[in-house]
């Protein structure tokens, strides 16, 4: 329990900083997901496009701080990488 007001700031800055990083983190997840079913059942197209977005959210999320610099690259690589093994992405080095 809070005793002084800077520690009772600190702990509602905390509160809010953690459901925000909670829907950042949903929104990569969702979008590595999507991401993964397009390579499975879409076209080069659809693939193409969710790649895109799923790579725009990643780093948005790096950059913002939710997620380490390196579990982005990480990301990053391994979509990349099956979009190539499955010969459908035209850009996926970027």
């Amino acid at each position: 329990m809070p005793n002084t007001r800077s520690a009772k700031k600190r702990v509602r800055q905390a509160r809010t900083r953690t459901l925000r990083n909670t829907s950042v983190k949903s929104s990569v997840k969702t979008a590595v997901r999507k991401c993964h079913e397009a390579m499975d059942e879409l076209g080069p197209e659809a693939c193409a496009k969710e790649l895109n977005h799923a790579y725009s959210t990643i780093d948005r999320a790096a950059k913002k701080g939710v997620i380490h610099p390196n579990k982005a690259a990480r990301l990053k690589s391994s979509l990349a990488t099956k979009a190539v093994n499955m010969g459908k992405a035209p850009e996926a080095g970027r």
